[in-house]
């Protein structure tokens, strides 16, 4: 089923991309030099397609780095809490070694193991 659905949208999708870039073929200078419109000092060429896919690509990059950046607190706070978490673990472990070599007639209470 969800080969399908991808299928559904993807092909129609590609299409779309395939007519665009089809449609828009034709070649432009695209400059990086703010001074200079007529003699620019690093200029490419390139189709107008191609410029609006690398401008998404970039796009997708940056964003996908900004998220990234951004969700770094969560992961340090998850890592924190993992290590909380194994370090609860041992000093139960350790109370309950000390406990049955302290007490060996007392049973300890039964918890459920995580």
């Amino acid at each position: 089923m969800r080969k399908v659905f991808a299928w559904i949208v993807l092909a129609p999708l590609a299409g779309i991309v395939l007519l665009f870039a089809v449609a828009n073929r034709r070649w432009i200078a695209v400059s990086f030099d703010p001074f200079s419109a007529d003699a620019p000092a690093w200029s490419i060429e390139l189709p107008i397609f191609l410029l609006v896919f690398i401008a998404l690509i970039l796009g997708v990059i940056i964003g996908g780095v900004a998220v990234w950046f951004g969700k770094m607190h969560w992961r340090m706070a998850a890592n924190r809490a993992e290590k909380e978490v194994a370090r609860l673990k041992a000093e139960k472990a350790e109370a309950d070694r000390r406990f049955t070599q302290e007490a060996p007639g007392v049973v300890p209470p039964l918890l459920p193991p995580h």
